[in-house]
């Protein structure tokens, strides 16, 4: 009994220590979940201070960055380089273009010599000032100073349509309008200042042009001087009306008519009609002249056709111009191209309705190629023979749309002298 007793008495005082111990390790264990949690509460203020001083930073530096935007220029590269201010009342870009030709001669009776030439070494500067357009191009391969002066010019938008006043191209004949970066064979055809109008591609004066999703209408009155040329009290005039009753992503139907009068005065150069039949560099027969001492005057009128249907394109030009003569009468010249392309990689010229001319084909990733042919034509019909015709035919290759190269073959008649050469020309162009 004794030892029931005494083992009773061990066995609560055993769980009595045991119950002791156990209440000590859990006070301890809440004192050290009360520190980690005062440690964690500590953590969370410090990070809530560190957040509201990162959004301060945040805040301000939006707020440097908004300021920035509205207050610095803004640079693009895409193509050339432009920029523009942040009040947008400001902007100039820099462009130039690289025509690199080569030539090789099939002979006949012209004397003509194979060669390489820089056509077109071009450069730049366009842009905006308080409302006033600009445009400063200088040809380097045109010579240097005023002859290689092309565009250069100020503009205002006015009146629902744009003045323009200084160097720059007669509203008249679509390919002449046509920027050479575009054209689709290496030349122009006889109906431009490569023809018709030859030596007479820039002239000083003031335009008017206005346009909308389907017209166009430009007028411009001129001196005879190009910016090299010397002074004279010659004048000029042209307009041109373009209408595209037919325009929209994939199809363009152009009809244009143009007229131009030149008329010669005190110190005025001669005004000839040129056909370089076989391309640049090769033969060339001058087939009407006014002369600038006559005082008489040449009157063109000028008819276009052109369309773009999916990968095909076409373009025609009639012009029919009266050259004065104080003796011998007056000479008609009539000229006459038809020209065509077709895409092989199947893309489509753009009609570009803000001049009623047509672009470049935009491209993809892999380039294109064209396939291009044109018949061209011109005439004195006052002298016998006094003819010349020129055949071409080409091949292009849109690189990307900076990058092109073009290669033409033409073979050209004289038929008054009874020349007939061919020229093999390649060129490798680089725009931006």
């Amino acid at each position: 009994m004794r030892y029931s007793i005494l083992a009773a008495a061990l066995a609560v005082a055993m769980g009595s220590t045991s119950f002791t111990a156990t209440a000590q390790n859990r006070d301890a264990e809440l004192a050290e979940l009360k520190a980690q949690l005062a440690a964690l509460q500590a953590k969370v203020v410090e990070l809530e201070e560190r957040t509201d001083a990162q959004s301060d930073i945040n805040v301000g530096t939006q707020e440097s960055l908004d300021k920035m935007t509205t207050s610095m220029p803004k640079v693009e590269t895409k193509g050339g380089i432009k920029i523009t201010s942040a009040d947008k009342k400001f902007e100039a870009s820099v462009g130039g273009r690289i025509h690199f030709d080569t030539y090789a001669f099939d002979r006949d009776l012209a004397d003509v010599t194979g060669t390489t030439e820089f056509r077109r070494a071009r450069l730049t500067l366009a842009g905006k000032a308080l409302g006033w357009e600009y445009k400063m191009e200088q040809d380097f391969a045109g010579g240097s100073n005023l002859d290689g002066m092309r565009d250069m010019y100020i503009a205002k938008s006015a009146l629902g349509g744009k003045f323009t006043i200084g160097h720059f191209k007669p509203y008249r004949s679509m390919e002449e309008l046509t920027s050479s970066n575009e054209i689709t064979m290496m030349e122009r055809p006889f109906a431009s200042a490569t023809g018709i109008y030859n030596g007479r591609q820039f002239q000083q004066g003031v335009g008017y042009l206005t346009a909308g999703n389907n017209y166009t209408f430009g007028a411009a009155a001129f001196n005879l001087r190009g910016a090299s040329g010397s002074r004279n009290e010659g004048t000029g005039a042209s307009a041109r009306f373009t209408y595209a009753p037919i325009n929209n992503d994939d199809s363009t139907l152009h009809f244009g008519v143009s007229a131009s009068t030149e008329n010669a005065n005190k110190g005025s150069a001669n005004m000839t009609a040129v056909a370089n039949y076989a391309g640049r560099r090769g033969p060339s027969q001058t087939l009407a002249t006014t002369t600038g001492a006559s005082g008489d005057s040449i009157d063109t009128v000028g008819l276009e056709f052109a369309g773009a249907f999916g990968p095909a394109y076409f373009q025609s030009e009639f012009a029919r111009a009266k050259y004065g003569r104080p003796i011998g009468g007056d000479q008609d010249v009539e000229t006459f191209y038809v020209m065509g392309s077709w895409m092989l990689t199947g893309q489509h010229k753009p009609y570009k309705s803000a001049t009623g001319v047509f672009g470049s084909p935009k491209l993809g990733d892999g380039g294109a190629w064209e396939l291009t042919a044109r018949y061209d034509t011109i005439e004195n019909k006052e002298i016998a023979d006094m003819k010349a015709t020129a055949a071409t035919l080409g091949l292009n290759y849109y690189v990307n749309s900076n990058v092109r190269f073009m290669f033409n073959y033409t073979r050209g008649e004289n038929d008054f002298t009874g020349d007939e050469t061919g020229q093999y020309a390649l060129r490798t162009q680089l725009s931006f």
